[in-house]
């Protein structure tokens, strides 16, 4: 819990991170801190998997590109009332925790603050499909919303230069249908075309799809792919399974003969 103490005690402002699906893939503590909490903040996408959690609650919906207007909103509330503001996946990860945060530190309001972690897209995507991620990897963006293309590109470059597995979010939208081929374009120069690749597209949620292929093939045809998808380029040692799905070994066959 970070040390940001209200006078106050009666308000409190939860970031919530609600998991990759449904109530079912929350921890316990999250569907915690929503019950305890008068009002409940979020996209309205988010919201809607909540259920019967948010019943009893006054609930305020809003939209994709209002997340500092929704920052301001719950920290003014939560000086007098209990207040979750939840977020996707985990609030910490492309979530809402950082934005709340800077705005509350510029504002210099006092409000007490809990973040409540979830489950990241990577986390659920990598588990549908066996352990892409199994030792050290990278997440990365390809949204250039807020962060320049440029950058992203600087950033894909290092991560493919150091051989360990990549997970994509906002790997392509209407708005940026080029940035996948982009990427997978920097990443050719480092990795073999047969490098395996996964996709998960929905995970944990109604839609559910996976399915794996190269990094060549997915090059020559992204049509698979959309903002719902994390796109898992495998690393140096990330190999298909028998099963049809993805595994990074961790190292122990170095030191051990199984």
């Amino acid at each position: 819990m970070l040390p940001l103490q209200s006078d106050d005690k009666s308000g409190k402002l939860f970031i919530v991170g609600t998991g990759p699906g449904g109530a079912a893939w929350m921890t316990g503590r999250a569907a915690e801190a929503i019950r305890e909490a008068e009002y409940v903040i979020g996209n309205a996408f988010y919201l809607e998997q909540l259920g019967s959690l948010l019943e009893g609650k006054t609930v305020i919906r809003s939209s994709m590109g209002k997340e500092v207007d929704r920052a301001r909103r719950c920290i003014d509330l939560a000086r007098e009332h209990r207040v979750a503001m939840v977020s996707g996946g985990d609030p910490g990860v492309y979530g809402m925790a950082g934005i709340v945060l800077e705005v509350l530190e510029r504002s210099g309001d006092a409000v007490e603050v809990e973040v409540v972690p979830g489950v990241t897209a990577a986390c659920a995507g990598a588990s549908l499909l066996g352990s892409p991620l199994t030792g050290d990897h990278v997440t990365l963006s390809l949204s250039d919303l807020l962060t320049p293309w440029e950058e992203i590109e600087h950033r894909l470059d290092c991560a493919f230069a150091m051989g360990v597995p990549v997970a994509l979010y906002n790997p392509k939208s209407r708005g940026r249908p080029e940035n996948l081929s982009r990427a997978l374009a920097i990443a050719l120069r480092h990795a073999a075309p047969e490098t395996p690749v996964g996709l998960v597209r929905n995970a944990c949620r109604e839609g559910e799809a996976t399915s794996v292929t190269t990094l060549g093939a997915l090059a020559a045809d992204t049509s698979a792919v959309d903002m719902h998808t994390v796109v898992f380029v495998g690393g140096k040692e990330t190999f298909p399974t028998k099963n049809g799905g993805m595994l990074t070994p961790r190292g122990y066959r170095r030191k051990y003969v199984y």
